[in-house]
Order: structure tokens, then sequence, then C-alpha cells
């Protein structure tokens, strides 16, 4: 899949901008806060109906406008060219179109353009609540398994209905309570056990992946946690309900699941270096984009966001040697100067895009 062309108007910081991409490499050049990193937020946001960095809609129109917009063409291999648009307007649902048919649901949309993002925010994934790294899951497995997100989303919603009745002020019918806990045993079963199955194909292409770019042989745990690996959930729920009455929220379930981050036996969140940190999480994101270009129907699209910062240059020259690999599709880099950029094209050998971003303005460059 090739995002070949996209129209911004008024996204965050960029008034407007129309980009045609090159296939393989697009590296945005500029200082920091110019708006590099919100254009590849646009791009995100046409993959998942959301900002990768604010969950709040209207807050991505530019300041002082009443609208957002944006509009891209991509390249399928089988079907061909295909347009998406999304418009965001204060006081107005959002809008997301498929060649011009909107979706009824914005969930029909998700997976149709894969896609991974690798960030310096991604170190959160370590040093972050458990609701991050079951996030990291979420997003991989809703892209290609549209199975596993209906059962996220009805699955929620069953929790969301039994917290509404642990906080009730009046008696609720234990009927009621079964409804929902029926709800979530038979959603909670089946996400636990593609979670589980996700983490035991993703370890050793994790392991792969960390010791090129580490160069080291050091091993890595990487390891499902979950109520659900000790006993059914529907007899948990049964069990914890006067507790979690008087709690008011539902304590037990795959909602509190998380992943055991280790080098060797030790906790990364606490004996990891700098480096060791992001070398872990750049690991984790290309682990993921490789599992999802096997499984997916195409290849997805990588955003690579200032990641070469703080890193040092082997690790630079690894990580630049996996990307340029066939198996990686069309690529957009951000960055503050063009140091490596001279390394990467001439190991990926093939077109590429130069762009200046300065106060959300973006200047295609001459490829020299």
């Amino acid at each position: 899949m090739i995002l070949e062309h996209i129209s911004v108007l008024h996204f965050k910081n960029i008034e407007q901008a129309d980009l045609d991409f090159s296939p393989k490499i697009n590296y945005f050049l500029g200082k920091n806060a110019m708006g590099k990193t919100n254009l590849l937020d646009a791009i995100y946001y046409l993959s998942f109906c959301k900002s990768h960095s604010n969950p709040i809609d209207t807050q991505n129109i530019a300041h002082k406008q009443e609208f957002a917009l944006l509009q891209a063409t991509y390249l399928f291999e089988e079907q061909g060219s295909e347009n998406f648009f999304c418009s965001i307007r204060h006081k107005h649902k959002k809008q997301f179109k498929r060649d011009k048919r909107e979706y009824e649901r914005l969930s029909e949309h998700i997976g149709v353009l894969p896609l991974v993002i690798v960030s310096p925010a991604d170190t959160e994934l370590i040093v972050g609540g458990s609701e991050l790294r079951r996030k990291f899951v979420d997003i991989i497995l809703s892209q290609f398994d549209k199975e596993y997100l209906q059962s996220l989303i009805r699955y929620n919603k069953a929790l969301m209905q039994r917290n509404a009745l642990l906080k009730s002020d009046y008696p609720v019918e234990e009927s009621l309570f079964e409804i929902w806990e029926e709800q979530l045993a038979h959603d909670g079963k089946v996400i636990h056990s593609k979670r589980n199955k996700f983490v035991e194909d993703f370890t050793p292409v994790f392991q792969e992946y960390y010791n090129r770019i580490a160069s080291t042989d050091e091993n890595i745990v990487f390891e499902y946690e979950s109520h659900l690996n000790d006993g059914e959930l529907l007899a948990l729920l049964k069990e914890r309900r006067s507790r979690d009455q008087i709690l008011g929220y539902t304590s037990v379930g795959v909602h509190k699941d998380d992943l055991d981050m280790r080098i060797g036996e030790y906790s990364i969140k606490r004996v990891g270096s700098q480096g060791q940190n992001k070398t872990y999480v750049i690991a984790l994101k290309l682990a993921q984009f490789d599992m999802m270009a096997r499984m997916g129907y195409t290849t997805p699209i990588l955003l690579l966001d200032d990641i070469f910062d703080k890193l040092d240059s082997d690790r630079v020259e690894q990580i630049i040697q996996i990307v340029s690999e066939d198996k990686f599709g069309q690529i957009f880099i951000t960055d503050t100067n063009r140091k490596y950029l001279d390394d990467i094209i001439k190991k990926v050998n093939q077109n590429f895009h130069l762009y200046h971003v300065e106060n959300g303005q973006v200047e295609q460059l001459n490829n020299e």
C-alpha cells in the first residue's frame, strides 16, 4: 500500500499542504515544533480515525478555525487507487469517507490503512501504566483481526454497564449482573486467547530485532500477564462482585492485563539505560511492523518520528540497515537535520522525496 497524495487543511499548525509522496522514502527536515510530527499525525489520523498525540478531536483543528480536512489517495496492490476523506468540525460528528461513501461505523475503517509509528513517546510503553501496553497489543490485533476488534468493543461496552451497576445507589437484581458478566466472560475469553497467541508469536520476532539493533545476544522477555491465566472470568467476576460493589469498579478481567518487559531477569523499567529503553521500544515497533506485514493483506506504512536522537552511531546504522530491507515499503521520516539521510538513500537506492517544514509550511526540496 502506498500513500500517493495528501491534502491537509487547518490540521494543528498546518494551515494548508498538498503533497505528492515517493513510494519509498519521504524525509521531513525542520527544527523542533515546526510541524513535522503534525504531518505524520495527519497520516496517522487517516489510518486510525484519531490523533496519535491528542485524543480530543476538536483540539486538532488549527487555532481560530472551524474545521480541519484531510484528503488522501492510496494505491493498493490489487484494487488500485482509492480516495479517503476526513472532516473534523466543532460541535459536529467527524466524518470518514472511502471513495465518497461514509462509513456507518468508524470501526469498519480500522485495518484498511495499516500503519506503524515509532516515536519518542514510545518509551511510555516501558515507564507508563498497563493501559498503554494493552493498547499496543490492541492496535496491532485490531488492524488485521476483525473478530478481535468486535470482541474488544463489546467487552468495553459490557464493562461500562457492569461498572454502572456497581455504582448504583439502589439494589440491583442479580440477573442484571449476570447478563453483563456473561458478555464479559464470552468476549474476554476471545481477547485473552488472541492476546496470548500473539505474544507467543511476537516474542521471537521482537528478540531478533532487539539483538540486531543492540548487536548483542541479551535475552529479552515479553510476557503476558492476565487474570484469565489462572481461571475462568465468569467465576472470577461472581467471586469479586461484592468487593467490586464496595470499590465501584470491576477489578478483574482482561482490561487489567499487562505485559512484563524484562532484559534477562531484570525489569527494563527499573534497570534499563536510556539507550536500552529506546532500543527496546524501537525493536518492539519494528517487530510490530513485521507481524502486521505477515498477517495483513497489504504492507503497512512506517512512520519514524525523530527516532535517531540519543542513539549511538552503531544502533542508528543497524536501524537504517533494517528499514532498508525490501520487506519495508513506504517510509516517512522526520529529523532535525539530514545527518542520516544520505546513508539511508545509499542503502535503499530508490526514489525519495525531501521536504523542509517551517511554521507549518511544507516545501519540497530538490532530491540532491
